[in-house]
């Protein structure tokens, strides 16, 4: 099965106008018809290959979403400008005011700020939970309860939510479980695992150059039709409307994802196991010490290994500050947010991507101030990486 669905993506033809390789790019807002009868079915009832106005699909991100599609192995996707355009639709489109949303409480920032300050103003109300305790799931869940939302692997922990056992509580109860995979494409299939909603960034791993902001909503044909119904889509209405160009770069880009995604995984292994090795506290799910090891290994596709990201402890914010600078001087990769993209990025999660949480909430869940997350870049020579790397650890102390 781990095969399959880089299979499916390399079977797809999408021929250009004139015979290209890559399919032509519609520049175009809206498109015409030949009668207006057409026109009118369309506004009523939507059709494989007919277009109407590009804030509802275009063929590039039809084209896009069916590759999204194979990847996550649901029967349709639908693509947007932002991973948080996807996220903010999904959850306007299945919630109403009053309704109520068990959330883990490791999420990503921008997730948690939409959760904890701006779906108040649509009365509502989120849960946060340690996902990785199914007992307290349950009990957060109530009658006004919708949906559990999770991500696979966690930004920025790395906790590793337990999909199946999940899903069974959600159908038990006639929820959705949602999960966002940003962090594991093709390491974890959350469609295969019970996942109802599967959520991506593309800007990450899935476009893997840092180039482009996107998101995708994989799911039934049934709901993504919900989604950019013209009278009642949340996808439609709130608008977060991805490019043509932009989509027709990353449907260029995801042809080569489950070869990016093997290498990501291989030099991240490597690269734990050294600072483990050296005494350095550091958090990776391929790693035997890893609490959910055990977990993550039943669920992940063995040959994609076990992600891209690593976090090391540097114990206080100012030695991890000092950390990722040198870092940065030795050529070791970017002090920048965001991850997937072909060198090595690091940040400090609580400071910048997790700043939203407030900073007793970080503490409550474990989210240190020393906290360095590491998403470990496709350096073809990773020895020469972990040489660089074991200066600047030395040079603040965490290595002798």
């Amino acid at each position: 099965m781990s095969k399959e669905s880089a299979n499916q993506i390399q079977d797809l033809q999408f021929f250009g106008e004139y015979g290209g390789i890559n399919p032509s790019i519609t520049d175009s807002s809206t498109f015409t018809f030949m009668s207006a009868r057409s026109m009118e079915e369309l506004f009523e009832i939507e059709r494989e290959g007919c277009y109407l106005y590009s804030r509802h699909t275009n063929p590039m991100n039809a084209y896009l979403g069916q590759a999204l599609a194979s990847l996550e192995g649901t029967e349709a996707a639908h693509v947007a400008g932002s991973g948080m355009g996807s996220i903010s639709s999904v959850i306007l489109q299945l919630c109403n005011s009053g309704d109520e949303i068990v959330a883990a409480r490791t999420i990503y920032g921008g997730t948690y700020a939409f959760f904890k300050n701006f779906l108040p103003k649509f009365n509502i109300k989120v849960n946060f939970v340690d996902i990785t305790n199914l007992e307290k799931v349950e009990t957060a869940i109530n009658q006004n309860t919708k949906m559990i939302y999770c991500e696979g692997i966690s930004n920025p922990l790395l906790e590793i939510a337990n999909i199946p056992e999940l899903s069974k509580i959600s159908r038990a109860k006639n929820l959705k479980l949602v999960v966002d995979n940003t962090f594991s494409p093709f390491v974890l299939k959350p469609k295969e695992l019970g996942a109802d909603i599967v959520i991506h960034s593309l800007t990450k791993f899935i476009n893997g150059s840092s180039d482009t902001l996107g998101g995708v909503v994989c799911a039934s044909k049934e709901f993504i039709s919900q989604m950019i119904d013209v009278n009642s889509g949340a996808a439609m209405l709130l608008g977060p409307v991805m490019d043509g160009l932009r989509a027709a770069s990353i449907l260029k880009n995801i042809h080569t994802l489950h070869l990016r995604m093997k290498k990501h995984s291989e030099n991240a292994m490597f690269i734990a196991k050294k600072l483990e090795e050296s005494g350095v506290r550091v958090v990776y799910p391929g790693l035997e010490s890893h609490r959910s090891y055990g977990l993550i290994s039943e669920l992940h596709q063995k040959e994609y290994g076990y992600s891209g990201l690593l976090t090391i402890d540097a114990e206080n914010h100012e030695r991890a500050n000092t950390l990722m600078e040198l870092m940065q001087e030795e050529n070791i990769g970017y002090l920048a947010v965001s991850l997937g993209f072909y060198k090595t990025l690091f940040s400090s999660p609580g400071s910048s991507t997790s700043s939203e949480i407030p900073e007793d909430e970080q503490a409550e869940m474990g989210l240190s101030s020393g906290l360095v997350r590491m998403s470990i870049g496709l350096d073809e020579d990773i020895e020469r990486t972990w040489q660089r790397m074991q200066k600047c650890l030395r040079a603040v102390g965490l290595m002798k």
